[in-house]
């Protein structure tokens, strides 16, 4: 969630054989589109469609199924807060084209941090040695297809300068300082980032994205007779400066007290099998974690993932239904398109208990033969897209989250996750539960803290008896790790009951 502290402000270019290559944007404050449609972004890349063209035939003169382009150029800001003032900020440009070529079972694929043609052409010929025969030369036919808009914007993170965004910053540290006497130490961070997206391919699909997003943070340290705790809170979207507001500031430092006065009153329960009620909310990273990494289609094509071979049958209740999602207004982990020029859409992962679809990219769709889902995510233009979830979610059940407590005898409560670890082929899991409670005879008792609950991901998906109506959505900042691509996804979850999972507490 936080990003090492550094003591400098930084610009960066980008350095091309002992020179440095200034991105288009650098040179020109004018490089920014005005206007979403093709010839802005092919303005501001300082490419024509004669170029893409060619550089595409380049990708595919040794017998290519398939090539796309993927230009990227994103500016980053960050700055963080520490012992009562910003003490830290630095800015990053990321900019170039990633070239990929299929044929087959094959991928080739190359990148330029210079966007120039014969760079490109350099690169598209380094990808295209994956391919053994010649193929011709395609006629121009290019198909534009401007996408919806899921994040609008009302002020651009370009036009905002640091000093509009440190007062929000120092607001929340005072806030949180003022709110309880036994905080001791805050840290903050923020971070905002434009990513300009182009997007062309061997099909003649042109498309490209304009994509916000920023995060506050704050961590809190509290000390009370010698004994310390600390929480971490925050909200991310795909927004711009509007993001900042004094209820934003508000309702961070109220959660960043409340959530760390909790764990002086906390302990751990007694350790074994029990029933676990996971909260509404953030509770959402065990479905994404557990589950939803195994209905990515490619760890299903490789025979990797558990559900590979139970499309169309029940693995759980009638009452559940899962949902992957890109088109969540403004959400961080909404795309209007993917990083493979595929218009983002809602997906049904698990409908009424059935499994009906997994998450796919063009490889993995071409394989099942289906449609792409708008899943081919990359970390950055330096990668190659794989499937990836956005935002993945359980919906609304039929149960009340009181009916639910009330069914328990003896279990915990938990909706703060830090951390966990999960093994994609057979989907065992091991999650750190930062704060819950523990459930006696229906009631939420005592508070608990640092226990580990374990299981596994589709067996707990079996064993959910029951869902709330309370579906709630996290805004924090998560980030997905896969293949060492890390991108930011989004999840939520109602509350939900599992009937048995193991808890690590105090021995029995």
């Amino acid at each position: 969630m936080y990003l090492k502290r550094r003591e400098f402000i930084r610009l960066s270019g980008i350095t091309m054989a002992g020179s440095v290559f200034i991105p288009p944007l650098l040179q020109s404050c004018n490089r920014i589109p005005v206007s979403n449609d093709a010839g802005a972004y092919l303005d501001h890349f300082e490419v024509s469609p004669e170029q893409l063209h060619k550089v595409i035939n380049t990708a595919m003169e040794k017998g290519a199924d398939y090539a796309d382009l993927f230009f990227e150029h994103t500016v980053t800001n960050t700055a963080a807060l520490q012992d009562n003032k910003v003490n830290s900020a630095y800015s990053d440009i990321q900019y170039g084209v990633g070239i990929r070529v299929l044929k087959g079972e094959q991928t080739g694929f190359a990148y330029s941090e210079d966007t120039s043609q014969e760079a490109m052409l350099q690169a598209a010929r380094t990808a295209a040695n994956i391919a053994d025969s010649n193929s011709p030369q395609k006629e121009l036919k290019i198909r534009e297809f401007q996408p919806p808009s899921f994040y609008s914007i009302i002020t651009p993170w370009e036009e905002v300068s640091i000093k509009e965004k440190v007062p929000y910053m120092t607001s929340l540290n005072e806030k949180i300082f003022s709110g309880d006497s036994r905080v001791n130490k805050v840290n903050i961070s923020m971070n905002d980032s434009s990513s300009f997206i182009l997007f062309y391919n061997s099909e003649g699909l042109m498309t490209w994205d304009y994509r916000p997003m920023t995060y506050l943070a704050a961590r809190t340290i509290m000390e009370e007779n010698g004994r310390i705790e600390n929480t971490s809170v925050s909200r991310s979207y795909r927004k711009g400066f509007e993001f900042l507001t004094e209820d934003l500031i508000d309702g961070l430092a109220k959660e960043a007290i409340n959530e760390t006065s909790l764990l002086f009153k906390a302990g751990k329960p007694r350790a074994g099998e029990m029933e676990v009620v996971m909260g509404p909310g953030r509770s959402g990273i065990l479905l994404h974690e557990a589950m939803g990494h195994s209905f990515e289609a490619d760890f299903n094509r490789k025979k990797t993932s558990i559900f590979s071979d139970k499309m169309g049958q029940k693995i759980a209740a009638d009452f559940i239904t899962i949902v992957d999602d890109g088109t969540l207004p403004n959400d961080r982990g909404a795309l209007n398109v993917d990083d493979e020029g595929i218009m983002s859409q809602r997906t049904v992962l698990v409908n009424n208990g059935l499994l009906t679809s997994y998450i796919h990219d063009r490889i993995s769709a071409k394989y099942y033969d289906v449609n792409p889902t708008g899943n081919g995510r990359r970390q950055d233009f330096r990668n190659v897209p794989i499937p990836r979830m956005r935002s993945t979610y359980m919906e609304n059940g039929p149960h009340e989250k009181e009916e639910i407590i009330a069914s328990v005898k003896r279990g915990i409560y938990v909706d703060n996750f830090s951390n966990g670890q999960v093994n994609i082929g057979p989907g065992d899991f091991t999650f750190f539960v930062k704060f819950g409670y523990l459930i006696e005879n229906g009631k939420l008792t005592t508070p608990i803290k640092d226990v580990n609950i374990i299981g596994n991901g589709p067996q707990a998906l079996a064993d959910i008896t029951m869902v709330a109506n309370d579906l709630q959505f996290s805004d924090g900042t998560w980030n997905c790790g896969k293949d060492g691509q890390s991108v930011p996804v989004s999840l939520g979850l109602p509350t939900v009951k599992i009937k048995k999972l193991t808890v690590g507490g105090l021995n029995a």
